[in-house]
């Protein structure tokens, strides 16, 4: 599967995703708001798309994306822009006033923000009722926002287990003795007093929002959520502490190697390929990486699972994938929606599954489709249908800054979780006010 590292903007997202027919998809009235001077449009006409370069669909399946629709939809002209995601988020807000953008690409922490400030558009009723139970729930909120959609999911993503089994086995361990973070430990306890690895476990716990990742889904693993029905960050309470009491134990206790304080996902994933680590949470593309005899001294030793449960049974996935919405502005909006509901279809994301994975439940019973990377696809369908979302606020980066400056006061020792958790809230919803 070629799926480009969707690291990079994980990483930097707190600083400023069986060739099958496509289908002809019946045109749908745009009955969302359009507030800001934006308008339906006939369904016909030129439309601009805002794109980022990098992770997922490469501009060449784009490309052909576009040159699809326009043969079946011979009245609109689809003209693409592509930036580097790190420009993204400041295009989208700069061309919003101008409506120059019908369509834009979105990442999953930004519906609260371009909501909030009217710059898409609410396409909630345009949503039919079979994609709730048709599509992957996960993936289905990456662009709802209290309770309204808009946009619609294109390309899940989340980070997945990892766990090297020939190290494993080597102290009689397999895949039913890590299903849960407990048994995680336990093992990873196992393989440093019988001297397999000096740290069995490395983290991306650098302070950037890679550590935010991580932590989303230890707080997910433990019952909690980022905040309360109100909005307001609440993971200084029960399983925001014991998250972060739970990966502090690690560093202390030796099992997660010490530089994890430092590590982006790409330092995981050198330290795993390189036999130095047994066990790690990544994005899907770290499969690949492991099994690439270029850059991995582990080929065929690793093993890929959804992510352990925690105490509860919980193990959601973080929700780290995009969307298609429409611009508020937009004069176009018929044709945007038109555009999107053809992008955004099983047909379209089945035949470019292998450079990005869908969000179409059936998608991951289809032998001509799951065959491309069988390991993923087993572990990513069960991760998709229930992940945790960052922080759902408009001013996210501010938030997300806050907490990453916590976590690791507390992974480095200067503070304790309960102290630095109750800084991180403090510090967080005073910015919402």
């Amino acid at each position: 599967m070629r799926i480009t590292s969707p690291r990079r903007r994980r990483t930097l997202a707190g600083v400023g995703l069986a060739a099958v027919a496509a289908l002809a998809l019946s045109a749908c009235s745009v009955t969302g708001a359009s507030s800001g001077g934006g308008s339906q449009g006939d369904g016909t006409g030129t439309i601009n798309a805002l794109f980022m370069k990098q992770a997922g669909y490469s501009e060449s399946d784009v490309a052909s994306m576009i040159k699809d629709f326009e043969a079946k939809n011979p009245k609109i002209t689809v003209k693409p822009t592509f930036v580097a995601y790190e420009a993204l988020h400041d295009k989208i807000v700069t061309s919003a006033p101008a409506g120059t953008y019908d369509v834009v690409h979105l990442d999953v922490i930004w519906p609260a923000e371009f909501a909030s400030k009217g710059i898409i558009t609410d396409v909630t009723k345009n949503f039919p009722a079979s994609w709730k139970s048709e599509m992957l729930g996960g993936a289905l909120s990456s662009a709802e926002y209290q309770g309204k959609y808009y946009g619609v999911p294109w390309g899940p993503s989340t980070k997945l287990f990892f766990y090297n089994k020939d190290m494993l086995a080597k102290v009689g361990a397999g895949p039913d003795d890590v299903k849960t973070w407990d048994g995680v430990l336990a093992v990873a306890k196992k393989l440093k007093d019988a001297g397999i690895v000096q740290y069995p476990i490395s983290w991306s716990w650098s302070q950037a929002e890679a550590l935010v990742c991580d932590y989303a889904e230890l707080l997910g693993a433990f019952g909690g959520q980022f905040t309360d029905s109100s909005g307001k960050l609440v993971i200084n309470k029960g399983a925001g502490v014991q998250a972060l009491e739970f990966m502090k134990k690690s560093i202390d206790d030796g099992l997660t190697d010490p530089a994890s304080t430092t590590f982006l996902e790409d330092d995981t994933d050198k330290s795993m390929a390189a036999g130095k680590t047994a066990m790690e949470l990544n994005w899907e593309s770290t499969f690949r990486d492991q099994n690439d005899p270029s850059i991995s001294k582990v080929v065929g030793q690793v093993a890929v699972t959804v992510p352990p449960a925690g105490p509860n049974g919980d193990n959601p996935g973080v929700n780290g994938s995009m969307a298609l919405a429409i611009g508020a502005k937009s004069k176009h909006q018929a044709a945007a929606w038109k555009f999107i509901e053809y992008m955004t279809s099983e047909a379209v994301q089945d035949k470019y599954v292998t450079s990005s994975m869908t969000n179409w439940k059936s998608s991951y019973t289809k032998p001509e489709i799951t065959k491309t990377n069988p390991e993923v696809f087993a572990a990513a369908g069960k991760a998709y249908d229930s992940m945790i979302l960052r922080p759902p606020v408009a001013n996210y980066n501010t938030v997300s800054q806050a907490i990453q400056v916590e976590l690791q006061n507390a992974l480095l020792g200067k503070k304790s979780p309960q102290q630095a958790l109750d800084d991180a809230v403090a510090a967080a919803n005073a910015g919402q006010k």
